[in-house]
């Protein structure tokens, strides 16, 4: 079914605004094919961007919406009051006067892009009255910055609620929390595998995207426009840009990575005079003091607000308390250039467009599996990535008031661990570490500092392995039947113990 977006009559059909979301609807077209997945086709990138962002709210305007909640730290605007830690988490991080000042110093092809992911939303909004958002009726270009990376957990969820909760919470009452039992949480878990044209049928790379998320936690869809935009793969909800699939060059995928970069800082606290400090070295340094207001909704459907008092050093934001030591939060916070660096990949036409775009270094959270048409497959790591002194364990809160323990800049590409085109002729990475990503030909552990990874191998990593060593002759349905075997290769260890017991 091939239609054109077109507005229908509305009580603002005559403002400026609707007549903008006019013009930009008359230059896309969506498609839905026999599946329901959304092809969009525009004729600049922005318009594609306008008829995703449609399509999408198409699909599941509530997911949409909520994750911008989550993103913006508003969940308890419409979930009530025990949304409100998870709120004022984000709002630790996240400030809305801070992205609409980098909204301001974006790019004009960013901001056109931004621009056009509100419009295409707020279009949907106008022309389906029966639709009732929760809380955003009206979507800002900037708001497209505060969720810009598109993983499933981001960094600032490593910050635990509970703990927070006792942390800030002390001077008020507590809202009672049940910790969800472990076997209940969704099995979870990504696979990438990559396999160079030598070892395939048809001489041409192949790669296998296996992403494990909960359920609908993104979309698929297709965009395209008459400036060379074409992507096709999976989409965060309320995001625009396809977050892991391909174009007609190259294809990456992303598994969770295993590398180290949110550190905990264990800050002294001193009080001198009424004020706040913190040991750094020999001085002592103010602690920043703010207010964060976290409005909720009440069970009667009306609005009330809590308001916090918040603290933060230069490591980051206070997010709990340990030992008498107050715990700062340190993690990649680039807005702009995790945007930028999420739709710019999804232009790249081979291995080196791609690695120049990489340089942006604001990806935190993804490994990355990649292939492309000239024949080249690589492994990536994450490319935030602090530099740090190896001496101390970043995988527990380290001393802040040693300036040793400082972050120190960021390392260089070529720095990171890297994969490319082995000998082998496969890659490939199932949320664990680096070094047997290319069997023999995987990077050195020896080579790198410890917080390139913090858990080691996995069992489906050792089960791929198994799989690869050795074969040839692969098509795409042999790869797809490699990647469902059935084997367990743990239970080859814990079969036996049960068996004896």
């Amino acid at each position: 079914m091939l239609f054109a977006l077109s507005l229908v009559a509305t009580a603002q059909a005559d403002t400026p605004e609707a007549a903008r979301w006019h013009r930009e609807a008359q230059a896309v077209t969506i498609t839905r094919d026999d599946w329901g997945i959304a092809h969009v086709h525009g004729k600049t990138d922005a318009d594609a961007v306008f008829g995703m962002a449609y399509a999408q709210a198409e699909d599941d305007f509530n997911r949409v919406e909520t994750n911008y909640l989550n993103a913006m730290g508003r969940l308890a605007e419409a979930e009530g009051e025990s949304a409100i830690w998870r709120d004022l988490r984000m709002k630790l991080f996240i400030d809305p006067a801070e992205l609409q000042r980098q909204y301001a110093r974006c790019p004009g092809w960013l901001q056109a892009l931004m621009n056009a992911w509100a419009d295409g939303l707020n279009d949907y909004l106008a022309t389906h009255p029966e639709v009732h958002p929760h809380v955003i009726k009206h979507f800002e270009p900037w708001m497209a910055l505060s969720f810009s990376e598109g993983s499933i957990g981001g960094d600032i969820e490593r910050a635990a609620l509970d703990p927070l909760a006792a942390f800030y919470g002390h001077d008020a009452e507590t809202t009672a929390s049940v910790a969800m039992p472990s076997s209940w949480a969704e099995p979870s878990g990504s696979n990438g595998i990559a396999i160079a044209p030598k070892l395939t049928v048809n001489g041409h790379a192949l790669l296998l995207i296996n992403p494990h998320t909960s359920f609908y936690f993104r979309s698929e869809l297709q965009m395209s426009s008459d400036a060379g935009l074409d992507a096709y793969g999976a989409v965060t909800w309320g995001q625009f840009f396809v977050y892991q699939g391909f174009n007609p060059h190259i294809g990456w995928m992303h598994t969770s990575t295993t590398a180290d970069a949110v550190d905990e800082f264990a800050e002294t606290i001193v009080q001198q005079g009424g004020k706040l400090f913190y040991r750094y070295g020999n001085t002592l340094r103010p602690v920043s003091v703010r207010q964060i207001s976290v409005p909720y909704r009440k069970p009667d459907g009306t609005m009330a607000e809590r308001r916090f008092t918040v603290y933060a050093t230069h490591h980051g934001p206070i997010v709990r308390e340990q030992d008498g030591k107050w715990m700062a939060m340190a993690l990649m916070n680039k807005p702009t250039q995790a945007l930028e660096q999420s739709w710019l990949r999804t232009k790249a036409s081979d291995y080196a467009s791609y690695m120049k775009v990489a340089a942006l270094q604001a990806n935190s959270s993804n490994n990355t599996i990649f292939a492309d048409d000239k024949g080249e497959i690589a492994y990536l790591h994450p490319q935030f990535i602090p530099r740090r002194d190896d001496r101390f364990d970043y995988t527990k809160p380290v001393d802040g008031s040693d300036p040793a323990t400082d972050w120190k800049g960021l390392h260089v590409l070529n720095e990171l661990p890297r994969v490319l085109n082995p000998p082998n002729g496969w890659i490939m990475n199932t949320n664990d570490w680096p070094y047997s990503a290319a069997g023999p030909y995987s990077p050195k552990r020896a080579d790198y500092p410890r917080y390139m990874d913090t858990v080691g191998e996995n069992p489906r990593g050792i089960h791929a392995t198994m799989l690869l060593t050795g074969q040839r002759d692969f098509t795409l349905a042999s790869l797809i039947t490699l990647a469902f075997d059935s084997y367990l290769p743990e239970f080859a260890h814990q079969i036996p113990i049960l068996v004896a017991d």
